[in-house]
């Protein structure tokens, strides 16, 4: 009876974007989220749009930084170029961009404001350099109080040819695309750090840009890919104030796999 009432849920669930229509929309200021735009829009056969701003970011990061934190600071948001699709002619919205300072794109706060949202469903998908959907999702709830904000994808830009199986995945277990794919187990509970184990955080997280502090705790799975690797990290910020944060790292079963941080949550 059990099996047969999942059966049930997943049929019903499976209709999302082919009874309804569905819209990607996207800010891209370098290609990346674009990549993973092109990738969503195929995979769910979907119309698209990218976000386009009157007076476009350069691509520099430097300078979008300064950009970004004078309209952040002064509340100012970048005019945008008018929109050929109706938001009101869909029922499900993709909404992609990168993270900018821990949320969405300044050009997707302009979208948000000037746009109506209500009644759709909002499904968030981001870039990152090493987290922020959560953060964003949440920025998005609050801009759109009146949508329904599902639960989104994110990927590192490091990592970003990784985007499709991963949509494949993401996307027929919340009921976007049809298919089956094998549940992935819970990660174990959080038990000390092993010197093997802060050998896998390091080599996946000592390259990056930026500390990202040092594991305390472990939870790990196996998958039908690799290993993946849920890491409890203390840490301090420039206030000297300590903080922790979840880590997420995967070894493949490929000879030779290194291993790769997917995420960090705040």
């Amino acid at each position: 009876m059990k099996k047969l009432i999942l059966s049930c849920a997943l049929v019903g669930t499976a209709l999302t974007c082919h009874a309804q229509k569905c819209l990607v929309l996207y800010y891209s200021e370098t290609g990346t989220t674009k990549k993973v735009a092109e990738v969503l829009q195929k995979q769910l056969n979907a119309d698209m749009e990218s976000i386009e701003a009157v007076n476009p970011y350069s691509g520099n990061f430097q300078e979008t930084i300064q950009r970004g934190q004078r309209e952040m600071q002064s509340g100012e948001t970048p005019e945008l170029k008018p929109l050929k699709s109706k938001i009101a002619n869909y029922d499900v919205i993709f909404i992609g961009y990168p993270i900018w300072f821990g949320t969405y794109a300044m050009p997707i706060a302009s979208l948000v404001k000037n746009y109506d949202f209500a009644g759709k469903t909002v499904v968030p998908f981001c870039t990152f350099g090493s987290g922020g959907l959560n953060t964003s999702s949440d920025a998005l709830k609050k801009a759109l109080p009146k949508a329904k904000i599902l639960k989104g994808y994110g990927v590192r830009t490091a990592r970003v040819d990784a985007a499709e199986k991963e949509l494949n995945r993401f996307l027929i277990e919340n009921g976007y695309k049809k298919g089956k794919v094998a549940k992935l187990p819970a990660y174990s509970e959080q038990k000390p750090v092993t010197d093997a184990e802060k050998a896998i955080f390091d080599a996946a997280c000592s390259s990056y840009q930026f500390p990202l502090g040092t594991p305390s705790t472990v939870g790990k799975r196996a998958t039908p890919d690799g290993t993946d690797y849920q890491f409890t990290v203390k840490s301090r910020g420039m206030n000297g104030e300590e903080s922790t944060s979840t880590i997420y790292v995967t070894v493949g079963n490929a000879q030779g796999a290194q291993p790769e941080f997917t995420e960090v949550v705040r």
